[in-house]
């Protein structure tokens, strides 16, 4: 029996209430788990999408917390030669799942927005050929 929890419910205690940098970071590290996923973009700096590292983990995420559902936005950057459909709608479910076990709060939507492509595995497998060819 799956139980609904309203995060911002009154308590006999209190209220409790989650911010939405908490929904930004748990939605950024259910992203980067995601195979094919190189990392969140924190925008599009000189016409280059620009990479964040781990410690970034809510950037590259915009969130919008209501009383009891969350609406997603990531911007990412995907590996070259991955399946970008596939790698956004497991992106969508990780994300999805993630935030509502951990808030009680209802996704109503999680936007993929691809920002780039991360060469660096294609660049390094090519590196190696050549390598192996001298």
């Amino acid at each position: 029996m799956e139980e609904n929890v309203n995060a911002n419910e009154n308590q006999e205690l209190g209220t409790i209430k989650i911010s939405e940098e908490v929904v930004s970071v748990i939605a950024g590290l259910a992203a980067t788990e995601v195979p094919g996923v190189a990392g969140m973009s924190g925008g599009v700096v000189n016409g280059l999408s620009e990479m964040l590292g781990r410690k970034n983990l809510g950037k590259g995420v915009k969130v919008e917390v209501g009383e009891k559902e969350v609406s997603i936005d990531l911007y990412l950057i995907v590996d070259y030669g991955v399946r970008i459909p596939e790698v956004a709608w497991n992106v969508q479910e990780n994300v999805k799942n993630a935030v509502e076990n951990m808030t009680g709060l209802k996704v109503v939507e999680v936007n993929i927005h691809v920002q780039g492509v991360n060469m660096d595995r294609e660049n390094k497998k090519q590196q190696q050929v050549k390598e192996e060819e001298n």
